[in-house]
């Protein structure tokens, strides 16, 4: 999932800003797999007050922490119309999921900027939280991501445009994960790291696993490579936060990638953890981020 936060005025370039010239001949734009669009919504009035942003469950659970008026079920999906995706907004938290891999994330966050764009949202910082798989780290564990890796592990992302190959920079903000790593302190439950992450195309053989329906590779080929990316220091595996990285970098967002692991890859390939276990790691994330919202909006308080 991500979460978008927009902070008041800390920074030079405030407004969200799209890299394309061809946006300002458009009389109309239809953000088609959200649901909406330029003529048919107001989206200043709907998303001009945007802080953070974050999946269904984590919007009921930030509108608790947060003290704000309203009930899980008062939320309703801005993006009823389509069966893409569901974006859900209580106060300043909108919340959208991403579904899996980079294609699916990559058509979200072109229209996502474009929404933030239209609704002239500023300074905004975009986080996005979700689960993944460990390397040599122990389950239940955080990796904030310093720089997404490709499965060369080198910190860039390949893109075929037109016939072009194009490689864009995949470094996250610094700043922002040593503030996050900060806010970690204050939850001492489940360990906290700064880490590389690998984002690969495919859940099995492109994450070295056995257990796929096609397997190429033997078991000492499997832990020869996940040991030799250990080494660059990479911590964890998913599929989505190389092109995040990217298009956050290249539209000038502040983001970070903050997500917990399920299993420890030199250990097994498949998740066999209780459901009640799982869902405690899955919340793990959602209480690092509450904190950083509330100290952010300057309503944290200790327990």
């Amino acid at each position: 999932m991500i979460s978008i936060f927009c902070p008041f005025s800390w920074f030079l370039n405030r407004f969200v800003c799209v890299k394309n010239p061809h946006l300002n001949s458009m009389d109309e734009d239809i953000l088609y797999h959200l649901d909406l669009g330029t003529k048919t919504h107001n989206l200043p009035a709907m998303f001009g007050d945007v802080k953070f942003q974050q999946n269904e469950g984590f919007c009921a659970f930030i509108r608790k922490e947060l003290g704000l008026e309203g009930s899980e079920e008062d939320m309703q999906d801005i993006c009823t119309g389509t069966d893409r995706y569901c974006m859900y907004k209580t106060g300043p938290v909108l919340s959208i999921n991403h579904g899996m891999g980079i294609p699916s994330i990559s058509i979200m966050l072109h229209e996502l900027i474009k929404l933030l764009y239209y609704a002239k949202c500023y300074d905004v910082t975009i986080i996005r939280i979700g689960t993944s798989g460990g390397i040599g780290i122990e389950p239940g564990s955080i990796v904030i991501t310093d720089t997404a890796v490709d499965s060369f592990f080198k910190p860039q992302f390949e893109q075929i445009i037109l016939d072009t190959v194009v490689t864009q920079n995949t470094e996250l903000d610094k700043e922002l994960a040593e503030e996050l790593l900060k806010c970690s302190k204050e939850v001492p439950d489940f360990p906290t790291l700064i880490g590389h992450t690998m984002c690969t195309y495919d859940f099995y053989e492109g994450q070295g696993r056995l257990d796929g329906a096609l397997c190429s590779f033997s078991n000492e080929k499997k832990l020869d490579y996940l040991q030799r990316a250990y080494k660059t220091g990479i911590r964890n595996i998913e599929m989505e936060s190389s092109v995040f990285a990217a298009m956050c970098g290249l539209c000038g967002l502040k983001a970070a990638v903050v997500c917990v692991t399920l299993l420890n890859r030199l250990e097994c390939d498949q998740i066999n953890l209780p459901r009640e276990v799982l869902l405690e790691y899955q919340q793990h994330p959602q209480k690092l981020i509450s904190i950083f919202i509330k100290k952010r909006l300057g309503r944290y308080n200790p327990k």
